[in-house]
């Protein structure tokens, strides 16, 4: 069963690696609460979850500041984490059709930060919160997800999506109703929580619409990344054996075709790029379909 999970996990897209990761994270911190009850140590799982939860205060931040990434992989209870993780399968495979899956992670960490300091601001900022700052904690995926669904609905406003009980309705519709939601909410029992929603739109309209015009913030997050993960990769051994390449006719062919190959395709890129700029003269940009704005936008980025 273990090496199944193993393999569904490495088969799975990185929407399917972040779900699998929240759920295992959960499921970790339930295994923990029940075994802290058994031993009557409930101070244990306590802990563990205070100590991955985001605080408000300032000064507790800089006594566990990897609460900034890990509380966006933390869930309240069973509800919690089953919906942010619909709505992060949901959004995050429409997220790829029009982004790369170096910027799911980009957008995903970044959600979560901005949602983060929007909380944080919050409850340093604004008088009614300053008698909780000292023990109020931020929890969940929610900024990261809406951090995915106003990226989306920036790249492609005009995208349907089907609602139960509501129909057919514009991405750019829902991502606007799901932040004016947040921002109604502030003065229910979750205010600390709203406000982070709205970092996590902010940071996914404020990406994608940097990523529209070249400038691509997501490289700040998956550097990093990418540095880390080389720690772990197997180093090639330093012991190779030698091998001889022979220079033949035949290998100058292989070359050539290649090269004529590779001419060819370009020269069909440019040719489809230049239609549809000539489409975009005669009726503006909002004429093209997703898959010619698709183009153009990878195009942009070569």
């Amino acid at each position: 069963m273990f090496k199944n999970l193993i393999g569904r996990f490495k088969a799975s897209n990185i929407v399917g690696k972040y779900i699998y990761f929240n759920v295992a994270v959960f499921i970790f911190v339930v295994l923990t609460a029940v075994f802290s009850l058994l031993f009557n140590a409930p101070g244990a799982s306590d802990s563990l979850v205070r100590c991955l939860e985001l605080p408000a205060s300032p000064r507790l931040i800089l006594e566990q500041p990897w609460s900034l990434l890990t509380y966006m992989f933390l869930h309240a209870d069973l509800w919690h984490i089953l919906w942010n993780m619909i709505a992060l399968h949901v959004f995050g495979k429409i997220f790829l059709d029009f982004f790369s899956t170096r910027h799911f992670v980009g957008f995903y960490i970044l959600g979560g930060l901005f949602g983060a300091l929007f909380y944080v601001l919050s409850f340093n900022l604004f008088p009614y919160f300053a008698p909780f700052a000292g023990y109020s904690f931020l929890l969940g995926a929610s900024a990261s997800v809406l951090a995915i669904v106003v990226a989306s609905a920036v790249r492609s406003p005009g995208y349907r999506i089907n609602l139960f009980l509501f129909g057919s309705v514009k991405l750019s519709t829902f991502a606007l109703v799901t932040v004016l939601i947040s921002f109604l909410m502030i003065s229910g029992n979750n205010a600390g929580g709203s406000f982070a929603h709205l970092g996590g739109a902010f940071a996914g309209w404020l990406l994608a619409h940097l990523l529209g015009r070249g400038i691509d913030l997501t490289n700040f997050v998956n550097k990093p990344v990418d540095w880390v993960s080389a720690l772990f990769k197997k180093r090639p051994s330093r012991t190779k054996k030698k091998g001889k390449f022979k220079y033949s006719a035949s290998n100058a062919g292989d070359k050539r075709a290649s090269d004529y190959a590779y001419n060819a395709g370009k020269k069909a890129s440019e040719a489809e790029i230049d239609k549809i700029l000539e489409k975009i003269k005669k009726g503006g940009y909002a004429s093209l379909s997703d898959e010619e704005k698709k183009r153009l936008f990878d195009a942009s980025n070569k």
